[in-house]
């Protein structure tokens, strides 16, 4: 009895993912519940299940495949492989025959087999795939022999030609560097990188966004987590940041002007009475937002307890889909990279984010003196079509506010 390997339902709102890795290939020996193979989607990896213990009989969707939920990837089934059931490795499409015609894109017959990426790559180089002996089954070429021959060509010496080359012109000289001197290198965009480049796109071209700056005097908060630092970690095991501060000053204002805590579904505002706050954090695979749900109950150690497993979690991609929805307002920190300004993007269907930045000591006017102090450029940017300038501007006021007597969080946050 054989099990078909199918693509699961992947949790609300994913409808597609791409086949990252094959774990197990064709012929391996699988138990019940064994991972076989790992999808990517535009918010977490899946690992796909064997259903019954047997053997990978069939691999339908090779890895770099686009899939559906419900889509077949392969078959699980007792006995041996069916080994003409396979697919070829990752450069050719999974809908591609085990064999393909020797047909080169003139139309000859006699020309070896090739995968679409191999005469795509070798015609894109003008190389003649007649010069190349491929290592795939049957001899078939694949990419890797295709930029095998690419890089013999560049290396083998050339003979002398029969009579010396014309001298090129000082405007043909950069043209020569370019031709040869410069290295291009060409990756697919990962399915993540994808998803967070159209919703970039998309807040900006469905929201009135805006953004209004302040700045804050981090004295106050610095002088507090040096007199408290030491206590404080001995105490609950985590170090005293500054994300806790901004977290609970975030919860404060959103608690004074509501409005920022919603978002629009069609002709109506759902204004939010609850405080999930989206943390951003950048992985290797892109910017991830996990959600610290119900900020607004949780002390200081609990609030950087929080953050610290989402962020651990998120860089190893083990995060899961619930942990990923459902924020009401976000907080982006581009001051950990060394960014003094910017405007950060809406994380849609939100309609404010908050900017932070690198602290950095500049002169003050303070009571009628001049005096150093460490201060932050903070950012929030909103929908203009609920939330008015006055209110943007009091809402990042309130923050500053907060921010500047910590004490006060205490009670306000």
């Amino acid at each position: 009895m054989a099990s078909e390997i199918r693509v699961p339902t992947l949790g609300e709102s994913i409808v597609e993912a791409t086949v990252s890795k094959w774990l197990k290939q064709v012929g391996d020996t699988v138990s019940q519940g064994e991972p076989l193979v790992e999808l990517e989607t535009d918010k977490i990896n899946v690992e796909v299940m064997a259903e019954q213990a047997g053997v990978v009989q069939r691999i339908d969707k090779a890895e770099g495949s686009d899939v559906a939920i419900g889509d077949v990837l392969g078959m699980v089934g007792e006995g041996t492989a069916a080994a003409t059931s396979t697919t070829t490795p990752s450069d050719q499409p999974s809908e591609a025959p085990a064999a393909e015609p020797k047909v080169t894109d003139n139309g000859h017959d006699n020309a070896p087999a090739a995968t679409p990426v191999a005469r795509r790559m070798a015609a894109d180089n003008n190389i003649d795939v007649q010069d190349i002996q491929g290592s795939g089954p049957g001899g078939r070429i694949t990419k890797d022999d295709v930029v095998a021959q690419m890089q013999q060509t560049t290396t083998a010496p050339t003979a002398p030609p029969a009579a010396p080359p014309p001298t090129p012109s000082m405007a043909t000289l950069p043209m020569l560097a370019i031709a040869t001197d410069r290295r291009e290198e060409r990756i697919r965009m990962s399915r993540r990188r994808q998803t967070i480049a159209r919703r970039l796109v998309d807040a900006q071209q469905t929201a009135a966004m805006l953004t209004t700056f302040n700045e804050i005097d981090m004295s106050a908060v610095m002088e507090l987590r040096k007199r408290r630092r030491d206590a404080f970690k001995e105490r609950h095991g985590i170090g005293l940041g500054f994300m806790s501060f901004f977290t609970k000053a975030v919860v404060g204002a959103l608690k004074a002007y509501p409005i920022v805590n919603s978002e629009i579904q069609g002709d109506e505002v759902v204004t939010k009475y609850y405080y999930d706050i989206g943390i951003a954090v950048s992985t290797d695979e892109g910017l991830v937002v996990p959600v610290l749900r119900d900020a607004d109950s949780k002390n200081f150690a609990a609030v950087e307890q929080g953050i610290a497993e989402l962020a651990k979690r998120a860089r190893e991609n083990t995060l899961g889909l619930a942990e990923l929805q459902g924020g009401t307002f976000t907080i982006t920190n581009g001051g950990v990279f060394g960014s003094l300004m910017s405007t950060p993007i809406l994380n849609a269907p939100q309609v404010g984010i908050l900017g932070m930045h690198k602290i950095e000591e500049r002169p003050m006017a303070i009571n009628g003196e001049v005096v150093i102090r460490p201060m932050m450029y903070v950012a929030l940017s909103y929908d203009h079509r609920i939330i008015d300038g006055s209110e943007s501007v009091r809402f990042l006021v309130r923050i500053k506010e907060l921010v500047e007597d910590p004490e006060t969080l205490l009670l306000e946050g």
